[in-house]
């Protein structure tokens, strides 16, 4: 199993054939790899240069490294978007050849507070109806969702537990999304959401902050998304003007 030699440093070769290894599917997703010592002993390099070699592995997201545990194989994102599309999370699982679902967890009409207003473009002293859910793709909970949409345009006895809030917005309220403003944040373990998203403590999560504008230019919907980012990578097309 040794590396060949060539002119190129010996960990440059380490990662080339450990990235081989996992296509060749000789390393699983998931699956722990071999010790230190083992797979230098099987590669013929130090363990100074596996470690390098790791090193880098991990900054490009191929591997995680567990303290005390060991180095597994980062899971590959199953859904990808261009985050110049604006697909609801139930066409994204849908697109990624699986099945969505929803664990709805609460409903609420709390009064707006002054900057919801201003987002709004609410009066004072108007509410907004809170939906908390969690998505799943396959029964396996992948992105948890809390909503934020005008009592004024959807009551609290809405059908919200259906898949698509898109679709509940445009049966209910007959408010067809044409855009939104997105704001991208990485985030690491999440004492509240992680454990709700069966997320591992190395897992990172990505929050989409958007808010969905009508046909009509309105604000209808503000949303705060977690994604798990093992499962989901977001891309964007960018333009020499």
């Amino acid at each position: 199993m040794s590396i060949k030699a060539d002119n190129r440093l010996l960990y440059l070769q380490v990662i080339d054939r450990i990235k081989e290894d996992i296509d060749k599917g000789i390393f699983q997703e998931g699956e722990k790899l071999p010790s230190e010592f083992e797979l230098s002993k099987q590669l013929g390099v130090s363990r100074a240069t596996l470690r390098e070699a790791f090193r880098i592995l991990e900054d490009e997201n191929v591997v995680v490294r567990r303290h005390g545990v060991g180095t597994f194989v980062r899971s590959r994102p199953v859904f990808s978007s261009g985050i110049e599309e604006l697909f609801s999370v139930t066409d994204m699982i849908k697109r990624g050849g699986k099945t969505p679902g929803t664990v709805f967890l609460s409903s609420n009409v709390v009064p707006a507070t002054e900057e919801e207003c201003k987002k709004f473009k609410l009066d004072q002293e108007e509410e907004l109806l809170v939906i908390e859910r969690v998505r799943t793709a396959n029964q396996e909970p992948v992105v948890y969702c809390l909503d934020h949409i005008p009592a004024s345009i959807l009551p609290e006895q809405s059908q919200v537990g259906k898949e698509s809030m898109f679709e509940v917005l445009e049966k209910e309220a007959h408010k067809t999304i044409a855009y939104a403003v997105t704001k991208i944040e990485p985030v690491g373990y999440h004492d509240h959401i992680s454990p709700i998203l069966e997320c591992p403590q190395e897992t990172a999560l990505l929050v989409l902050k958007q808010m969905h504008y009508d046909q009509n230019d309105q604000p209808v919907l503000y949303s705060i998304n977690y994604f798990r980012a093992d499962k989901f990578s977001f891309h964007v097309l960018r333009k020499r003007i």
